[in-house]
């Protein structure tokens, strides 16, 4: 599958999808890349992949525990510790970030990450790919905006 899979889908997947029982999103390796309604910031385009991550099978010196299931769902209904996109949209929207636990962790507080699930459901779709090699995913990541670390 090419690049097309994530940037052109056939389908996109609401969070209300992501989140029935069961998933329609697979308990497997792969890349996963998110869409907006509506951007989360005037600089960027609605409609368009503006963020890809993967859920890959072998890890550096371990398997892997994540898989595409558990990292889509966290990112819809997570916090932003746990969750790059989370952290980087919440930002973009001006949500307050909190230091919380022993002042190491990050997110939102829960009204924040209540803020920005609503956000997430109404604007954020995402579509996969099954175990695609980890090697075709940086070429993903290298068409969205996040590549540059030029958001907005």
């Amino acid at each position: 599958m090419g690049h097309a899979a994530l940037t052109e889908p056939d389908r996109l997947w609401s969070a209300q999808e992501v989140l029935l029982r069961p998933s329609p999103v697979p308990a497997a390796a792969g890349v996963y890349g998110w869409h907006f309604e509506k951007a989360p910031c005037p600089d960027l385009d609605a409609g368009r992949l503006l963020y890809v991550g993967i859920a890959p099978q072998y890890m550096a010196n371990r398997t892997s525990t994540q898989n595409l299931r558990k990292r889509v769902r966290y990112h819809y209904r997570g916090n932003a510790a746990g969750s790059t996109l989370r952290l980087t949209l919440g930002c973009l929207l001006g949500i307050e970030l909190r230091r919380v636990g022993s002042g190491k962790r990050m997110t939102f507080g829960k009204a924040g990450e209540a803020t920005l699930s609503q956000w997430m459901a109404g604007n954020a779709r995402v579509c996969w790919i099954e175990r695609e090699p980890l090697r075709d995913w940086w070429r993903l990541y290298a068409l969205t905006p996040a590549a540059g670390w030029g958001w907005c």
